[in-house]
């Protein structure tokens, strides 16, 4: 009997959680769960809004009762961690005890080009009003703080070639290989 697994993709934002994720679940045949979206679904706000009416505080705490209850509910997941999930207490303990973590890793210059495209910008209240200058200088220090926390993870994956649907579908191979021989 197979057992089933939960894997948790971690990184910081623009990494490609989520782009290299559903496909990742489509080729298993697993659930995907974006940890951002389930929240926003169980709180009917966006995460912006629970950050801008409620803070940080309260988000992370809905945070890690999104994160206990995806890690409970039994695997054969994928689940796409916002970037500042395996930062809070606890959390990295948590999913490298209930199932796999893996760190996505791009470099600056990547992630830096993806996070200044309009539709990311959008999505992320906290790049608004940033130069792109700024976006990178944004993203060394934030990779600089949370590489503590990210190297904890039990495989580290290449998602620097994430651009099309054929990188994308090929990295998802290479990533589903390496999580069906962990």
């Amino acid at each position: 009997m197979q057992l089933m697994k939960t894997v948790f993709l971690i990184g910081y934002m623009g990494c490609g959680k989520t782009t290299l994720g559903e496909p990742l679940a489509r080729l298993l045949g697993w659930r995907f769960v974006d940890l951002d979206i389930y929240i926003e679904q169980q709180c009917g706000m966006t995460a912006k809004e629970v950050f801008m009416t409620h803070g940080e505080a309260h988000f992370r705490r809905l945070e890690r009762e999104a994160l206990e209850e995806v890690a409970t509910t039994g695997g054969d997941t994928i689940v796409a961690c916002g970037g500042g999930t395996p930062l809070q207490p606890g959390n990295m303990e948590l999913m490298n005890r209930v199932g796999i973590t893996v760190w996505l890793q791009a470099s600056v210059e990547r992630i830096t080009s993806r996070l200044v495209l309009p539709d990311q910008r959008a999505k992320r209240p906290l790049l608004n009003d940033l130069t792109d200058a700024e976006i990178k200088q944004s993203v060394i220090n934030g990779l600089n703080a949370r590489t503590p926390f990210y190297e904890q993870a039990r495989l580290r994956f290449d998602s620097t070639y994430l651009e099309c649907e054929q990188e994308i579908n090929d990295s998802a191979k290479r990533l589903a290989e390496l999580i069906t021989n962990a």
